[in-house]
């Protein structure tokens, strides 16, 4: 019955394989959308930006709030604590 089996499921492997790769791509476009790693850092960059004048305080002000709703919407994803 194996071999059977086998050989009936034969046409279905290449369909399995690209499910299998795209759900490995999905999995790794996932995990680096709320990697929040990118996020610190744009958060450091401007905040150097500010230090050394090339943008004002309403710029800043504007720029970090969106930073800081998109760590908020990676925490609510991966849950607390799990940074």
């Amino acid at each position: 019955m194996g071999l059977f089996t086998t050989l009936i499921t034969a046409p279905l492997l290449p369909v399995r394989a690209a499910v299998w790769v795209a759900e490995r791509v999905a999995e790794e476009a996932e995990a680096r959308y709320y990697d929040p790693a990118p996020v610190w850092a744009e958060l450091a960059e401007l905040e150097h930006r500010l230090v050394e004048g090339e943008i004002d305080e309403d710029t800043f002000d504007v720029e970090e709030e969106a930073l800081l709703d998109r760590l908020r919407e990676i925490e609510e994803f991966r849950g607390p604590g799990r940074w």
